[in-house]
């Protein structure tokens, strides 16, 4: 079976650099190297260019930054712009708030299969928990390597909201169950084929404001012939605690969304391919 060459991984961020180089501490130290990190920054300011600047200095990685003014809150086309900067054949959106434990790339590589994008899932770290972690690359180091039962000592303290993230089933478990099921795909822990990604035209860049672009993408890439595998149990991510994002705009997308729902369409509205700008990306 086809598996993925360079795995691209695209970063959203936005005015919080410190929680984005937990982030990329945690995928410098993954046990598989075959990627790349491409940070989707959505207008933040000189303190996250200088974070990122500083970290590619000393990383093994391969680093981009990549760079859009600010207008609103415009996490498809920041996405879509990451992409385009990014050279893998396989794509893991990643927010630049959630941790990855060393095995999460290569849970991804093994889930690849064509035909099927991966939807990940989470858990959410409390407020006390992330306030603890986020000062210390260290002590981030030192919670993703935990075994179950710290990860249990965490849960009973309510450190973190659900035990299952932290388990680890087998590669063919119950994965394909709901393959036409775009509910709860969400891309702080999304995999697709890049092929497939640019076959929808990629994020609907209409979707401005919190809400719905995930779902959106995921509803267009099966109406396209493009099932659904759960990454549960396998390439989970820890989500650091945060205050609710502004909701400007979701009616809006809700709107949108059921739009897309009504139709048959399967690519974008205001796609990858549009006509822009030359990016920032460093």
């Amino acid at each position: 079976m086809k598996r993925p060459g360079l795995i691209s991984l695209i970063v959203t961020t936005y005015e919080w650099p410190q929680a984005l180089l937990r982030v990329l501490e945690c995928l410098e130290r993954q046990r598989d190297d075959n990627f790349e990190v491409i940070v989707a920054d959505d207008g933040s300011g000189p303190a996250t260019a200088e974070a990122i600047r500083q970290f590619q200095q000393g990383s093994r990685m391969a680093i981009r930054h990549s760079w859009q003014p600010h207008e609103g809150f415009r996490a498809a086309e920041s996405r879509n712009r990451a992409v385009l900067a990014s050279r893998g054949d396989y794509l893991i959106f990643l927010d630049g708030d959630c941790l990855a434990r060393a095995g999460f790339l290569a849970a991804h590589r093994e889930l690849a299969e064509p035909g099927w994008f991966v939807a990940g899932n989470r858990a959410l770290l409390s407020e006390r928990f992330t306030r603890e972690l986020l000062p210390s690359a260290e002590a981030v180091a030192d919670w993703s390597a935990r075994s179950l039962g710290g990860w249990l000592g965490a849960r009973l303290r309510g450190d973190v909201n659900r035990l299952a993230p932290m388990l680890r089933l087998p590669a063919r478990w119950q994965r394909k169950n709901k393959p036409r099921e775009w509910r709860g795909a969400k891309t702080c822990n999304l995999a697709v084929w890049r092929e497939d990604f640019l076959a929808v035209d990629g994020f609907d860049e209409s979707y401005v404001g919190w809400g719905h672009e995930d779902a959106d993408l995921a509803v267009r890439l099966i109406r396209s012939g493009i099932q659904r595998k759960e990454g549960r149990f396998a390439a989970s991510v820890l989500h650091l605690w945060h205050a609710a994002a502004p909701r400007q705009g979701l009616s809006n997308n809700e709107q949108r969304l059921a739009d897309v729902l009504a139709a048959e369409r399967t690519r974008a509205v205001v796609g990858i391919g549009r006509e822009r700008p030359v990016q920032s990306s460093t």
